[in-house]
């Protein structure tokens, strides 16, 4: 199977990284020029990967097409390509829903929608599609953990959560600047923290039939320093922001 991708952002070269780690047969893979930097990397680094002449090209030659791209972009290019009706779309773009696309595609065409992030490099991480579709979830099962999303109303609130991404990496960078000012060394601060909640997320992912309040009460001890982090930030309104952030992301989506 050939497929494509219209966009070559972080996003499609963690995708392709993944796929070469994977067990996916995969005949040849077009990617677009947009970003020229990691178009070139990935077509030097993979004999399969094709630099295409233009996004019709891809398209042509492609039996899947990822839409890799924003909504900007998206709605400004979408209408001008000629699609295959046999084709399989499958779309990472946040802000534009299924109805839209088939209207700037102008064909009653299959389309997926997908919420890949940069962890499928190395086959790991969640991988919500919506709506089910069964040659997807194969091919997304090969590079982490699909969940199969019946509407796309329930499929916001996925959007939503994968928005936390920035934020969680920036609590990463807090912490090791944190240590890093206080005389430890930031390779070894960096090392520690992200060791650290690498550990904590395997905990939880181990003992995620429980309901996570366990987690939160067994990891603090009375007048601990735990319970001491967790008042505070609790009574700073930390987590009450926090949840108003989802709901403003939400809210954002909801005008699309």
């Amino acid at each position: 199977m050939n497929i494509g991708f219209i966009g070559t952002g972080h996003i499609t070269y963690s995708i392709i990284l993944g796929i070469f780690k994977s067990k996916l047969k995969i005949k040849k893979i077009f990617i677009s020029q947009r970003n020229k930097i990691i178009a070139k990397k990935l077509s030097k680094r993979f004999k399969k990967v094709t630099i295409a002449k233009d996004n019709q090209q891809l398209i042509n030659k492609s039996s899947w097409v990822f839409l890799a791209i924003t909504p900007k972009v998206g709605s400004k290019i979408l209408n001008k390509l000629n699609f295959k009706k046999n084709q399989k779309i499958v779309s990472f773009i946040s802000t534009i829903n299924i109805p839209q696309l088939k209207k700037y595609i102008g064909k009653n065409i299959k389309i997926v929608r997908a919420i890949p992030l940069p962890p499928i490099s190395n086959n790991l991480g969640p991988i919500p599609i919506c709506p089910p579709d069964k040659q997807v979830k194969g091919f997304f099962s090969k590079l982490g953990t699909v969940i199969e999303i019946k509407n796309e109303r329930l499929s916001k609130n996925f959007w939503v959560t994968s928005s936390m991404m920035a934020a969680f990496y920036e609590l990463l960078k807090l912490l090791s600047d944190w240590l890093a000012k206080r005389g430890v060394k930031r390779n070894e601060a960096q090392k520690y923290i992200t060791s650290l909640f690498v550990a904590l997320s395997e905990d939880a992912l181990i003992n995620s039939k429980k309901d996570l309040k366990y987690l939160v009460k067994s990891s603090q001890t009375p007048r601990g320093l735990n319970e001491h982090a967790l008042k505070y930030l609790k009574k700073a309104g930390f987590y009450r922001r926090y949840s108003k952030s989802l709901n403003s992301v939400l809210k954002r989506l909801n005008k699309v």
